[in-house]
């Protein structure tokens, strides 16, 4: 019910705005908890949601575990329960790790739409995971790259990535090579430290930095994040979460729903940032979308 995430995208426009229109949006969400599980290096995050557009209440629980051994284990494990608003009562268990993959690159495609350069030929992939494959499936349904180039940590995973995709993709031996002239650049790594530094950053690229995701991570350099106009999903999720922003002290510019409301310009002239973080609303209508389906087909 969800094989192509171009199709949650008018949801997730809508959810983005009522999140950013503050208590008119009707959306209630706290910044995610995270538990820290020590003695094996991993995390427990939860992630409840309401939104009052969809009448759609959710929480979605998230383990991610940087460096595993046995590699078969993805990093990220996601599962979204779906509630009755009404009463309470527990709707569905739903695979929180398609949505996840799904809803993010979605949300990317989103901010790329909005920030891109207007003739962008080349898109960059640094990393191979499972978003790098939901970011390529949904990126290039949308949008026409002339190039599409891939870097990974791991070469074998890039290989296998360029030819497990249905298009043309150029695996890259460094990060800098895959990025040099690239006018739309998508991080999706698993990187503590950064990958990414703004001197190999073509002038008026758009950056996706969706890896990251805890206060003490960095994919992107500070001349990167300092040099560039940044957005985000969530101000006060990126203040608290985003070593990308914290670290660097760099000014967040605008929320990519005030973007979609009109409040805040776009600037796809200049460098630009999405610091992605991910809201628990964007599972919740994603998951809506998934059960309203799936009901229909019943």
């Amino acid at each position: 019910h969800l094989h192509r995430a171009i199709l949650l995208l008018p949801a997730l426009e809508a959810a983005l705005s009522n999140f950013s229109a503050g208590a008119a949006g009707g959306v209630v969400q706290p910044v995610r908890t995270v538990l820290p599980v020590p003695r094996h290096g991993g995390y427990l995050g939860v992630m409840p949601a309401y939104s009052a557009a969809d009448d759609a209440l959710t929480t979605k629980l998230v383990t991610f575990y940087e460096h595993l051994k046995d590699s078969s284990v993805p990093s990220h494990q996601a599962t979204v329960l779906l509630f009755d608003p009404s009463n309470g009562t527990l709707k569905a268990v739903l695979d929180g790790s398609v949505i996840t993959a799904k809803r993010t690159a979605a949300v990317s495609a989103i901010a790329t739409k909005l920030l891109m350069p207007a003739f962008a030929e080349v898109l960059c992939i640094l990393g191979a995971g499972v978003q790098a494959y939901s970011h390529y499936d949904i990126f290039t349904e949308l949008f026409t790259f002339k190039e599409v180039r891939i870097w990974n940590r791991s070469k074998e995973r890039a290989v296998k990535f360029a030819s497990s995709v249905p298009g043309p993709v150029r695996v890259c031996s460094s990060a800098q090579e895959a990025v040099t002239g690239a006018d739309v650049i998508v991080t999706v790594t698993m990187a503590t430290a950064p990958i990414l530094f703004g001197d190999w950053v073509k002038p008026g690229a758009h950056i996706n930095a969706v890896g990251a995701s805890r206060p003490d991570w960095r994919e992107l350099d500070d001349e990167l994040m300092k040099n560039s106009v940044l957005f985000v999903d969530s101000r006060d999720a990126a203040l608290t979460e985003s070593g990308d922003v914290i670290l660097s002290g760099a000014e967040i510019f605008a929320e990519l729903g005030e973007v979609l409301k009109g409040t805040k310009p776009a600037l796809p002239e200049k460098t630009t940032v999405f610091k992605s973080l991910g809201m628990a609303v964007e599972d919740t209508v994603a998951a809506k979308f998934v059960y309203d389906a799936w009901s229909a087909g019943n």
